[in-house]
């Protein structure tokens, strides 16, 4: 028997503002490798058209996957492609919260300049349903509207007249539904709702090529702009995370039923963290929901897809964008590099002379169960295209020599960061301070800076502890 796993509220079967350029020096970025099996769902969306990718983290033999997606119209075969991972895996690189990296100037430098300035998709043959699942689907109260195969997928649209019928047609078929599946199904069932059914074609996944299974695409028409998530949270092991990026025409996505909060942004945190931001992305994010009561949507990232700042990825190129439903998209973007110095630096893509690509990306990161999201998640497409994205700074002490009367105000200065940036890290974690001081003191990032007139740097003070 086939295991039913549920996609959200599909089934699976198996100090700077916000209109200040960033800029800064690209570290590393929270991408949704961190979670384990983050669910990931694309959904391109203008007018009343959606097109809706989801790619799926199922693990296991390919016989076993199946999905089922509560849709609000019937799916014909050309509604429904299949895609590549690697277009959905750039978007989620290129929306990731992000580690920057800055480097003081020359305290004594910066000093002459202030005095200075106070002077002055593939088609396959379509499959004919079975007559005998047919005449069993109607002794149930199912009907099968559509039927066909696409790339290694069999597909199957229902419609049903009672959840039980549907309950039952689901697990005579082979398929697993949960617990507590029947009393989600008639909810859908009485919004008149569809349900789009789709397992593995061994045949056609062998003969394909792919060692795993490809997101799936469906495009429909509907005034209803939703995530179903209600029938992922009947088998689900604990909570869940799910990564929704839209791509809209007009501007930020929201949903209407859930709360919108933005993730912390633009804190300075110590050096080490350099060398575990993922540690770090998933204890800031889990201290956030928590304080939320893991009732709200956490919004990760806001922008126009014609440029970054800085970029965590390059911006999608308009021919991924149209494979992601993008279907407004008209002229083509001529990107050009803006140049900028650092290490690990990506390149900054700013519009072309055609004008920027029309496209504005929202990424919303959700942590969910069945207690705190007990809703579908419902979506509004709004005219909010401010930027914002989850971004942290490291700031690099400077390590010259700065001999100038300035020199000790800032050394002294740096004492005061260095416990401002501790402090910030272990609100944002719920990290020990000791454990935070520790590895600062590692990394060169002392409390216990002494200021001095001697004309020794100030690398070589920094131990000194005063009594």
């Amino acid at each position: 028997m086939m295991r039913l796993f549920l996609f959200m509220s599909v089934i699976f079967l198996a100090g700077i503002t916000q209109a200040q350029a960033f800029c800064g020096f690209y570290v590393a970025k929270a991408d949704a490798k961190l979670f384990n099996e983050a669910s990931k769902v694309v959904m391109s969306r203008h007018e009343d058209r959606t097109v809706m990718t989801m790619a799926n983290d199922f693990k296991g033999e390919v016989k076993d996957f199946a999905i089922v997606i509560p849709v609000p119209a019937v799916i014909k075969k050309s509604q429904v492609n299949v895609t590549d991972n690697k277009i959905i895996d750039h978007l989620d690189s290129y929306t990731a919260p992000r580690l920057v990296e800055y480097y003081d100037n020359d305290p004594c430098q910066q000093y002459v300049m202030e005095k200075a300035m106070r002077g002055g998709a593939p088609m396959m043959m379509a499959m004919s349903a079975d007559a005998s699942l047919e005449e069993r689907s109607k002794a149930l109260g199912v009907t099968i509207e559509e039927s066909y195969t696409v790339g290694e997928y069999d597909i199957l649209i229902l419609s049903a007249k009672q959840s039980d019928g549907l309950f039952k047609w689901l697990k005579q078929e082979g398929y697993k539904p949960p617990k507590g599946a029947e009393k989600v199904l008639k909810s859908y069932i009485k919004q008149d709702m569809k349900f789009f059914v789709a397992k593995v074609n061994l045949d056609e996944f062998e003969s394909s090529g792919y060692t795993y299974l490809r997101p799936l695409q469906v495009a429909y028409e509907s005034e209803k702009f939703m995530l179903p998530i209600r029938l992922g949270t009947l088998n689900a092991k604990g909570t869940q995370d799910l990564l929704l990026f839209t791509l809209t025409k007009k501007g930020r996505v929201e949903p209407t039923n859930y709360r919108t909060t933005k993730i912390p942004t633009g804190d300075d945190i110590p050096l080490f963290v350099a060398d575990e931001f993922g540690e770090f992305y998933k204890a800031m994010f889990a201290t956030s929901v928590k304080k939320e009561g893991m009732k709200t949507v956490m919004l990760e990232y806001a922008w126009d897809m014609a440029w970054c700042d800085p970029c965590a990825a390059d911006p999608l190129p308009p021919e991924d964008l149209r494979k992601l439903g993008v279907w407004w998209l008209e002229k083509p973007r001529q990107p050009r590099p803006r140049p900028m110095r650092g290490r690990q630096m990506q390149p900054q893509i700013w519009p072309g002379p055609g004008g920027a690509v029309d496209t504005f990306v929202t990424r919303m990161h959700v942590r969910y169960d069945s207690e705190t999201f007990p809703e579908d998640i419902m979506l509004q497409v709004t005219e909010d295209r401010k930027n914002f994205q989850g971004r942290y700074v490291m700031r690099h002490p400077w390590d010259g020599e700065a001999n100038c009367e300035m020199a000790d105000d800032y050394y002294q200065g740096l004492r005061e960061r260095f416990r401002k940036e501790a402090k910030t890290l272990a609100n944002l974690t719920g990290w020990d301070m000791a454990m935070i001081r520790r590895k600062m003191e590692k990394n060169g990032q002392s409390f216990d800076i002494k200021p001095s007139k001697d004309q020794r740097p100030w690398w070589e003070q920094m131990w000194e502890n005063e009594e």
